[in-house]
């Protein structure tokens, strides 16, 4: 049976932490960009990640921040990966990972819609090679979080790299996202954060807050797209 690793993103609380810990998750994401509403100090992941447990990998989201400042909040965080979710070059991406000394993930901002079939995610992936992993999002307004899927269904039917599946994804389509990707490329992880949010009394997810229930679920979803033939 192939295991899909699982990321949680967006974690601000304690609780929140734990929860996808004790839910089985593979990894978890603090947003150290300070647009975003989820967004963390590097002060704040450190003290969020010291709670993890061995074989839990923090890592760190950066949007074209300054080598500097990514490769300190790195430091700060043991075992910390990068995720670069902006506008970064692939010589950027080495700088701000320390020259090889951290280990980092490069997001591709995928077109929603019929365009997402004009990105060239082949050409991408080799830009990157020096990237752990290629993560794929919705190009949306912003970076990141918008809680849009792109049409998984226009991505190349082979690419030389691991991926990981990110927006829009819910207890409810990840599975079907893990059945269309797995095949197309070397590993297939995924990535959520908007999809286990806690609802306010609004009907609207609280972003930065998340549901133990729903991350759960999802968990429960991949585990069990992972079982089917």
């Amino acid at each position: 049976m192939t295991r899909t690793r699982i990321k949680i993103c967006g974690l601000t609380r304690e609780q929140d932490v734990d929860a996808a810990v004790a839910a089985g998750a593979d990894a978890v994401g603090f947003v150290l960009y300070p647009g975003s509403q989820r967004h963390v100090t590097p002060q704040r992941a450190a003290e969020l990640a010291s709670r993890l447990p061995p074989f839990v990998t923090p890592v760190l989201l950066f949007v074209n921040e300054d080598a500097a400042k990514a490769i300190a909040a790195l430091a700060a965080v043991p075992g910390a990966i990068a995720q670069f979710h902006g506008d970064e070059t692939p010589q950027q991406c080495r700088e701000s990972s320390g020259a090889g000394r951290y280990r980092f993930m490069r997001a591709a901002r995928i077109p929603l819609g019929l365009a997402g079939a004009g990105f060239d995610l082949v050409k991408y992936a080799s830009d990157f090679s020096h990237a752990q992993a290629i993560l794929l999002d919705a190009h949306v307004d912003g970076y990141g979080g918008g809680g849009k899927a792109f049409d998984w269904s226009l991505l190349p039917p082979a690419v030389d790299a691991h991926l990981v599946l990110s927006g829009g994804l819910t207890p409810a389509n990840v599975g079907d996202g893990i059945r269309q990707l797995r095949t197309r490329c070397k590993t297939l992880s995924v990535d959520v954060s908007s999809g286990v949010e806690a609802d306010a009394r609004d009907g609207k997810t609280v972003k930065g807050i998340k549901d133990p229930g729903k991350i759960r679920d999802f968990v429960a979803a991949v585990r069990a797209a992972d079982a089917a033939p």
